[in-house]
């Protein structure tokens, strides 16, 4: 229950915070965990962006501020942090279909977000298959792209790289570098400012890195192992979502600050028997 409080929290603070600039690393201070981590875990529970939850809590609280006030239509953009009229006049019709000045006319019809609340809710409509281990610090090599942290968008683009490094023929390149555990072509995402991180395809190795390639250091964690079976990504996409939703607010582990990691085993991806792994940092709630 803790961790479902520290969320809560989180959203007590955009709630404090929607006429002032929300500053993502007090979120994820008040989350206990990475700000990468944190809007990871929102867009998986709230199933919304945390960027577009809250730009629809703004526009929530304008369309009452026109209804309610005779406050100018600038004031109250600059009051929801827009400076140009026009960019609060597209965000205000984005929600509600109807420019800012319409929304003062009597009984147009308005959109209204509340601000959510997490609670506790487990389905465990299957197991989960799991380990927890210890592990030390070990390099990744590979190649790695930089993405925004968008979570159905990431869905998208990462398969998409994946495809780019296969038809390239830069995965048998990749597997010769491969020198120790985990054994198996990786997917690690790194955090980087909390808005952005970047996602290597990558194997562990003790080898020089080649030119060409990139490589960077994963710290010593404890992990939660998930086993996933099925078809990629579909498999592997609803096994994320359920560590999110369902084990991590049970399980008494809350999220360290080391990267996400996907561990590929030999093996057509596309069958329904397929295995691989999900690796999450974690840390006893409170530590």
């Amino acid at each position: 229950m803790k961790w479902i409080n520290h969320l809560n929290k989180s959203i007590n603070y955009i709630e404090a915070h929607l006429t002032d600039e929300i500053d993502l690393e007090k979120l994820s201070q008040l989350a206990c965990c990475s700000t990468f981590h944190f809007q990871r875990m929102f867009s998986y529970i709230a199933e919304i962006p945390l960027s577009e939850y809250i730009r629809r809590r703004r526009m929530s609280r304008a369309a009452f501020d026109l209804q309610n006030s005779s406050e100018k239509i600038s004031d109250i953009a600059l009051k929801y942090g827009y400076e140009s009229p026009t960019a609060f006049n597209r965000a205000f019709q984005t929600i509600h279909g109807v420019a800012p000045s319409v929304a003062r006319s009597e009984g147009t019809k308005l959109k209204a977000y509340p601000p959510i609340s997490f609670t506790l809710s487990i389905k465990g409509e299957s197991e989960l298959n799991y380990r927890i281990e210890n592990k030390a610090t070990f390099k990744v090599v590979g190649f790695s792209e930089h993405y925004q942290v968008e979570i159905q968008e990431n869905f998208k683009a990462i398969p998409m790289f994946w495809g780019k490094i296969a038809q390239e023929g830069l995965m048998l390149q990749l597997v010769s570098q491969m020198s120790c555990q985990p054994f198996g072509v990786l997917g690690v995402s790194t955090c980087m400012d909390g808005k952005t991180f970047d996602y290597y395809i990558a194997v562990a190795s003790e080898n020089e890195t080649p030119i060409g390639m990139v490589d960077t250091i994963v710290p010593a964690s404890k992990w939660a192992i998930f086993e996933c079976i099925g078809a990629l990504p579909h498999a592997l996409q609803d096994l994320q979502r359920r560590i999110i939703t369902e084990w991590l607010p049970s399980s008494g582990y809350e999220y360290a600050d080391a990267p996400d990691i996907e561990v590929y085993t030999e093996g057509n991806q596309q069958a329904e028997d397929y295995r691989c792994e999900v690796w999450l940092p974690i840390k006893k709630g409170g530590d």
